[in-house]
């Protein structure tokens, strides 16, 4: 897409299908949600959208290198000496990082009233110089739907469409109060942030390695948590521990968690995360739990 006559990568999402069907509804506000919510610097923002004829459209920005997963496989098994600027990934990389999520995630509770729901590596986008965007707002935009629509019928398939949403969100990313069912909240993104910090500085390992994804939620209740991973500095998993509070009501807020990334960034560590092994994508989603 060119503005200002300089070309730029985008992402198209596009309707199928004809205007009078139901997810041409949905589809439309789905562009509405983008244009309302997603004004902050850290979260995916709409460049263009056309909603008029068909066929329909909604341009996203892009970001290079992409899906923040993605990207810290890369880094695994590099060679420092070759890599460029943006691969050179330290500590003090994850506390830049993370600290504009934890900012984009605040942004839409105190300005929207919204939780993300499926806080994880996966669904944050890195671009030039650590730039972040949070994507994969489905679920935000879900109980969106729900607080706006007044009808009934309505709701009950928002629930219902919310639901399988939920479902999708992997085991080993929720709070203990999503296992049981109970009401999500945004401190339930809070414990995923602490599953986040995780992925950051092991460059993308699944959490809780040595356990299958069934068996997770029996040993939280027993005060299991994550031992503290190799690169990983004091203060960082101190944080990590905050995030992974049994009771969410003991767990920081996302405001708070940005002072405490800003107030330990100076305490990170410089140096290349380096970890030999690859990844293998096969074993990595048998052991996180995530569809290949």
């Amino acid at each position: 897409m060119r503005r200002k006559d300089i070309p730029s990568a985008v992402v198209v999402k596009t309707l199928r299908g004809g205007i009078n069907q139901p997810e041409a509804k949905e589809f439309v506000d789905w562009i509405l949600f983008h244009g309302k919510v997603c004004k902050h610097q850290n979260l995916v923002r709409m460049l263009y959208c056309q909603t008029q004829r068909l066929p329909m459209y909604l341009v996203l920005e892009a970001c290079s290198p992409g899906n923040l997963l993605h990207y810290l496989w890369t880094l695994r098994n590099s060679d420092s000496e070759s890599l460029s600027p943006l691969q050179h990934f330290s500590e003090r990389s994850v506390f830049l990082v993370a600290k504009q999520v934890a900012a984009g995630l605040d942004y839409l509770l105190s300005e929207h009233r919204l939780v993300h729901g499926n806080v994880a590596a996966q669904n944050v986008l890195i671009g030039p110089g650590f730039s972040v965007r949070v994507s994969g707002l489905g679920l935000a935009f879900e109980v969106r739907q729900r607080q706006t629509d007044k009808l009934a019928n309505r709701r009950c398939q928002n629930d219902k469409l919310a639901n399988q949403r939920t479902a999708e969100v992997p085991l080993k990313w929720q709070a203990p109060e999503r296992i049981m069912k109970h009401p999500t909240t945004d401190r339930s993104d809070v414990w995923s942030f602490g599953i986040f910090l995780y992925e950051l500085i092991t460059l993308g390992s699944p959490p809780y390695p040595d356990l299958e994804p069934e068996c997770v939620f029996l040993h939280l209740q027993k005060s299991y948590r994550m031992k503290r991973p190799d690169n990983c500095g004091g203060p960082l998993y101190d944080l990590m521990k905050y995030c992974w509070m049994w009771s969410f009501k003991d767990r920081p807020v996302f405001s708070a968690i940005i002072k405490l990334l800003g107030s330990y960034t100076y305490l990170a560590g410089t140096t290349d995360i380096y970890i030999p092994e690859g990844m293998d994508i096969i074993d990595y989603s048998k052991r996180a739990g995530v569809l290949p």
